[in-house]
């Protein structure tokens, strides 16, 4: 595959968020329950993969919206995580506050997200034109929920504009945002088992029917497509060939921040212009290492680059 470690990464953060994640032992109905340990950390999905890439030691552009005093909470969380690449536009409103209950017994997680600030126009338009001009010819990150006053097809005219400049979109979305964004033809797409359900709409019973659904999006016109199957690791399909990588044996404490984890390995390994196989193994291994964290907390790059897995990826012929 080409190195494109001289092309930039930009990353849009429409819908930020703080992330708080409570622990505790035992939701109950009507009653106050004390979290045995509570955490904060910066995030929403365009945060979470511009803050894996950093941990990585990819060089990035992060866009991305600020409202509030919630805002100024997440630019705390943040410090220089981003350092200076990373702008934000104010908006009126707040931030979202998104939820996390870690629940011990029996273990669930129950997570609750907000709608967040709404978007003029006129400050949507500004900060789109900033992320293309960061973006150039290189690899653009459109992921997650889309706030109020964002109209369902923006990613995909971004996604148009990206490949009119000679870049690449990378999506990771649901509903009737990711419909309209795979109109675009981008470079690569990102989905969990139940949105390419949804998207399909019919069941997919084991991991052929997997490979044959990443199949039919990836005819589409897009280069490839990774669907993440949580504890059976994740597909790739690509022109040449349809790829499995198991997920490695480690104890789940949350999967938030999994999926953009994901993103962001798959990204890197493309980045470094590694293979097919490489891009799928490494974005299974981020994912995977940041399910094996407390609260909201992504991965490290010791874990992952110093990774003792031994992930074998299987070509699956389709």
């Amino acid at each position: 595959m080409t190195d494109n470690s001289s092309k930039p990464i930009a990353v849009l953060a429409l819908n930020p968020a703080v992330d708080i994640s409570y622990e505790l032992p035992q939701l109950i109905a009507d009653r106050k329950v004390a979290a045995d340990r509570t955490s904060y950390h910066p995030g929403g999905n365009g945060i979470n993969v511009a803050r894996s890439f950093t941990e990585l030691g990819i060089p990035i552009h992060c866009t991305s919206v600020i409202g509030g005093e919630s805002g100024d909470l997440l630019l705390r969380l943040l410090g220089d995580t981003l350092g200076d690449n990373h702008a934000y536009f104010r908006v009126a409103g707040e931030t979202r506050l998104n939820a996390t209950r870690l629940q011990k017994t029996p273990p669930t997680q129950y997570e609750v997200d907000s709608r967040g600030p709404e978007i003029p126009p006129a400050l949507l338009e500004d900060l789109s034109n900033r992320f293309l001009a960061d973006c150039g010819a290189g690899i653009a990150i459109l992921t997650g929920s889309v706030p109020p006053g964002v109209p369902e097809d923006h990613y995909r005219k971004l996604a148009e504009r990206v490949k009119a400049q000679g870049g690449r979109a990378v999506i990771d979305a649901y509903g009737p945002v990711l419909q309209e964004a795979l109109r675009a033809q981008p470079y690569l797409v990102r989905l969990n088992r139940y949105v390419m359900e949804m998207n399909i709409k019919r069941r997919l019973e084991n991991l052929e029917e997997v490979a044959m659904a990443a199949r039919e999006v990836q005819q589409r016109g897009i280069e490839f497509v990774c669907i993440s199957l949580a504890s059976e690791g994740a597909i790739l399909s690509g022109p040449r060939d349809s790829y499995h990588c198991p997920a490695p044996r480690v104890r789940v404490h949350s999967t938030v921040g999994c999926g953009d984890a994901m993103v962001a390995g798959l990204v890197a390994a493309l980045y470094r212009g590694e293979s097919p196989e490489a891009m799928l193994r490494f974005g299974v291994i981020c994912g995977s290492a940041t399910a094996s964290h407390q609260g909201t907390e992504l991965f490290t790059r010791a874990e992952v680059e110093e990774s003792a897995y031994d992930l074998e990826i299987t070509k699956l012929n389709i």
